[in-house]
């Protein structure tokens, strides 16, 4: 269950920081990439508790 509770958010972070890129503002532009970046993270995350499943 881990598994795609992590890809779930990862990939709610990365939508939520690709919008927050297109922004005029920088500020929000780079908190845009710090997002999407957290959500590739989590979605490896949840790629690796699948890959290794109940052995964590």
């Amino acid at each position: 269950m881990g598994e795609l509770t992590e890809k779930a958010k990862g990939l709610g972070n990365q939508v939520a920081g690709k919008v927050k890129e297109q922004s005029n503002d920088p500020e929000t532009r780079a908190e845009g990439k710090a997002q999407k970046a957290k959500g590739q993270a989590q979605n490896l995350k949840g790629e690796v508790e699948g890959a290794l499943g109940d052995k964590v």
